[in-house]
């Protein structure tokens, strides 16, 4: 008897779904992730080497602010440090005239906002005069 002999098939796995799968979790990895770049810089502000201005003109708003974020308008001390209150009281104290010079006096341990937050109103209101005041830097000779 003759058996006609079956030819065997090659036995073997398809890697096609396998490379697929492998593309598709490697897309979902790329497009999922956040590439945050941290950096820990060193900031040194700058100090001033001008002259001190002169206090030629008597109406000024002067914004005083210390180290825990309280304002101080031309020596009166407001209730409190909220936008508001500061827009009030500058508003009561340029009585309209947008033209006087705007000077922040900040602590040097103030928090930053308090100090964007005078400048903010000082904005807001129309003064395009604004003056920071620092301190004189230190000769080194």
């Amino acid at each position: 008897m003759k058996f006609t002999r079956q030819r065997s098939q090659e036995v073997g796995v398809d890697l096609t779904p396998l490379i697929d799968v492998v593309f598709l979790l490697l897309i979902f990895f790329m497009v999922s992730t956040t590439f945050t770049r941290e950096s820990h810089l060193q900031v040194e502000l700058p100090e001033a080497s001008g002259e001190p201005a002169s206090p030629a003109e008597l109406e000024q708003i002067d914004v005083v602010i210390n180290a825990e974020g309280q304002y101080v308008l031309n020596s009166k001390t407001l209730v409190n440090n909220r936008r508001e209150t500061l827009e009030r009281g500058v508003k009561e104290l340029a009585e309209g005239d947008t033209g006087l010079p705007f000077i922040i006096t900040a602590d040097a341990r103030t928090p930053h906002e308090y100090v964007v937050r005078a400048m903010d109103v000082a904005g807001r209101l129309g003064f395009s005069r604004l003056s920071i005041t620092t301190e004189r830097e230190a000769d080194n000779q």
